[in-house]
């Protein structure tokens, strides 16, 4: 027990400032790409104080309460994956948080807002499945759906589960809110919804919002771990690698393509999710 509330504390006090620092790097990699200098990797921290000292102006309540809500089930969900617990529990948590998120969006009377909640509930029912996928997937591979008993396996999950994996890191790009699926929200100026579903959000309650997301990212590069790591040691350092890597191909992929419809993105993750990790399912059934 005392290990579990260490990996959670551990979590909820370094995942802000790794995820912080992620998306400075995420920003500084971008402008390389698009050949500008671009800001010190420490500027998401400044934006956020720089929120932080803003005046508040909240649409109502209810919203605030909403947004605080939202932020406290993503940082609940990465603390039962640190800490090792159920991985079905861990998804169902997340869905919570956003849908605590949508709601938010939807407490306000504005178009932009409610256009960027209704893309956020399409990009939901396209991700979720592929996310159970990967859950039942766990289970057969290692036979258990505890998190820390995954990652005691002798074989890492991968190796039963490359398609499965290789799902999972095509709906992370809905995840991150990445193109060619940025719909509901973007980073970008380029998102023609102003800032989609938080367009009514500001001053520190927009910081919740951000700080959520760092959260969340550093939770979902976790998953991407999850896949690699067993009870050798030298899986972590592999997993290591593969995070590094899928972040790398995150950010290139958010730069050289164009978002794309969400009838578009709903047929091709529906697609990939029954064919990649369906067929990897059914091959592990027979299998093992």
């Amino acid at each position: 027990m005392l290990e579990v509330i260490l990996r959670g504390l551990v979590f909820i006090i370094a995942a802000p400032f790794v995820g912080g620092l992620l998306s400075g790097i995420d920003r500084k990699i971008t402008a390389r790409m698009q050949g500008r200098r671009g800001p010190s990797i420490f500027q998401s921290f400044y934006d956020v104080r720089k929120l932080l000292s803003k005046q508040v102006l909240i649409v109502n309540s209810l919203q605030h309460m909403l947004v605080w809500g939202f932020l406290i089930f993503v940082v609940f969900t990465g603390v039962l994956f640190f800490a090792g617990e159920d991985i079905l529990l861990v998804i169902f948590s997340l869905t919570t948080a956003v849908m605590f998120m949508v709601m938010a969006s939807y407490s306000v009377n504005s178009p932009f807002s409610a256009m960027g909640s209704q893309r956020e509930l399409i990009q939901m029912m396209s991700y979720e499945p592929m996310l159970l996928i990967s859950a039942v997937g766990f289970y057969m591979a290692t036979g258990t759906f505890n998190i820390k008993g995954i990652m005691q396996a002798n074989i890492p999950a991968i190796v039963y589960l490359p398609g499965v994996f290789a799902g999972f890191l095509y709906i992370l790009t809905v995840k991150l809110g990445k193109s060619p699926f940025d719909l509901s929200n973007s980073h970008h100026a380029h998102q023609e919804m102003v800032k989609g579903i938080t367009t009514e959000m500001s001053g520190s309650v927009f910081a919740l919002i951000e700080i959520a997301h760092w959260y969340e990212n550093v939770f979902l590069l976790g998953i991407v771990g999850l896949f690699i790591v067993s009870n050798q040691w030298w899986s972590w350092i592999i997993a290591g690698i593969v995070i590094l890597i899928t972040f790398f191909l995150e950010i290139l992929i958010d730069n050289t393509s164009a978002r794309v419809k969400w009838d578009v993105m709903l047929k091709t993750v529906w697609a990939i999710t029954l064919v990649v990790g369906g067929i990897n399912i059914f091959i592990l059934d027979i299998i093992r």
